[in-house]
């Protein structure tokens, strides 16, 4: 069994991009999860190779770096969180991090400042603002079924927050004719 750790994979369709270009390399992948993907047997360096230039192709990236690799893990675990669980419950996102890496949450914190430049809180609430950008395009929800979703104690606290992030009102997004919101293998 080989795991591989790879960058920029932020959806389903790129879990399903990269279970392709896997498979038509003639690998086995066995779990294909955001960020790392598991292969049944070894890799020979020649393929890890093929497998590093395919992924490249693609806007995908193949980490060898220890580093990187914790890093990638915890922005796939914070989008997993924010698109994927359901968010009405409280969580610690110190707790959440720890447990789910099987690591101490201060040296996480460290690690990702000096990589990113940023915090991993800052982190989470852009993945969370752009989701919330999301959400407002939708147009399914109200603010304030929103500002519930996403856990938000109450909707003003939801628009100070996004008015920081964006410089505008969840309003005045919500009136904009283009869609200025980021890819998440950006923030």
């Amino acid at each position: 069994m080989t795991t591989l750790y790879i960058k920029n994979m932020v959806c389903d369709r790129c879990k399903m991009a990269v279970e392709k270009t896997l498979t038509d390399l003639g690998l086995q992948p066995t779990n294909v999860e955001l960020g790392e993907v598991t292969i049944a047997g070894d890799i020979a360096p020649d393929t890890r190779q093929a497998i590093k230039e395919r992924l490249d192709d693609i806007g995908f990236g193949l980490l060898d770096d220890r580093r990187q690799q914790t890093i990638d893990i915890i922005k796939s675990s914070l989008i997993k969180l924010v698109h994927y669980h359901d968010n009405r419950s409280a969580i610690n996102l110190s707790d959440y991090l720890a447990q789910t890496l099987h690591q101490d949450y201060s040296g996480l914190s460290k690690l990702f400042s000096e990589v990113e430049g940023k915090t991993i809180e800052r982190y989470y609430i852009e993945l969370r603002i752009e989701r919330v950008k999301e959400l407002i395009k939708y147009d399914e929800l109200n603010l304030t079924q929103i500002a519930e979703q996403m856990n938000y104690s109450s909707t003003a606290y939801l628009s100070n927050q996004f008015k920081s992030v964006t410089g505008m009102t969840p309003s005045q997004y919500k009136a904009l004719k283009t869609n200025i919101r980021k890819s998440l293998d950006t923030l």
